[in-house]
């Protein structure tokens, strides 16, 4: 597989008779769940997960076929008050998103309720003309009334034309949002071909799948606006490819927090990101990190180009 091919899954689908198709925007507040979501809808990873608020910086697109229907999902950075050029890139990136797309699809953590950032969220949607449905997350963890008197609350603010109450963990509900959008969205030809799941780059992918491993490990001791970046992808011809990345911080203390005594760190980030990219490219890697600082790389343009946000003035 070269680094431009796109993932492919299994799930080729016979499309006799009129098909649908259309963008769905998942916004929410951070960490409710929409990258966990996402990759549950589509049915393979294409959006990175960590415990780490603002893991998302741009939108990923996920695409999955249900019912005749190619729903591309719109995975959009978490909306949150920015307070820095980088949060201001990714607030503005996900409001974006939600403009461009023919459903809008509001994720709410159950268990956080409307406060902070969700309530925001349902006022800037009282603006926005296009379709809405509301879907509460973590439902697992919080008793029928309260989540009953969520639904209420949130409809009385935004007229949604749907409430769905799921767990992105486990899958429960999931089927009844895809048989909603699959018959909601217009009629027309796909976008893109059946066997693609996700329009990123296999470079890019791999970079985020780093940056993913980087944060579940460090997550405390490590900044967000960490960064990854694939610089050299070479195809062997014993058919392993060989991968060079990046890991870019803004100061000495955390360099020497991602490498690790001895490298220790920075040894198990890399063994877990190859075991990753070894199963979803089907072939060997020889993954090689190297952790470089790179000051105040969050007021540089081309930085946010490469992650695909608009640099903000």
């Amino acid at each position: 597989m070269t680094e431009e091919n796109d993932m492919a899954h299994d799930g080729a689908q016979e499309t006799h008779g009129p098909t649908h198709s259309g963008f769905v925007a998942l916004i929410g507040p951070t960490n409710a769940g929409k990258s966990t979501l996402v990759n549950r809808l589509v049915g393979a990873k294409v959006s990175i997960v960590s415990h780490k608020v603002q893991t998302t910086r741009a939108i990923v697109r996920g695409i999955a076929i249900h019912n005749k229907a190619q729903i591309v999902f719109m995975d959009t950075p978490g909306i949150f008050k920015p307070r820095r050029r980088l949060d201001r890139a990714m607030v503005t990136s996900a409001w974006g998103g939600a403009k461009d797309a023919d459903v809008i699809m509001l994720l709410i953590d159950s268990e956080r309720g409307l406060r902070g950032d969700a309530e925001a969220i349902l006022e800037g949607l009282k603006e926005v003309p296009q379709r809405k449905i509301l879907v509460l997350n973590k439902i697992d963890r919080v008793n029928r009334e309260l989540l009953l008197a969520l639904a209420a609350t949130a409809n009385q603010t935004v007229q949604f034309d749907q409430t769905f109450m799921i767990s992105a963990e486990n899958g429960s509900g999931c089927d009844d949002v895809m048989d909603y959008l699959a018959k909601t969205l217009p009629e027309g030809p796909w976008y893109y071909p059946e066997d693609q799941i996700s329009d990123l780059p296999m470079r890019q992918l791999a970079a985020e799948i780093t940056r993913e491993k980087l944060f579940l490990r460090l997550h405390q001791e490590l900044p967000y606006s960490s960064h990854v970046e694939t610089e050299k992808w070479e195809e062997r011809k014993d058919g392993s490819v060989r991968i060079e990345q990046v890991i870019y911080v803004e100061r000495d203390s955390q360099k020497k927090i991602a490498l690790g005594k001895g490298g220790e760190t920075i040894k198990a980030i890399s063994s877990a990101s190859r075991r990753e990219l070894s199963e979803i490219l089907e072939q060997n890697v020889h993954l090689f990190l190297f952790v470089k600082v790179r000051e105040n790389w969050g007021d540089d343009p081309e930085r946010f180009r490469e992650m695909g946000l608009d640099f903000p003035h």
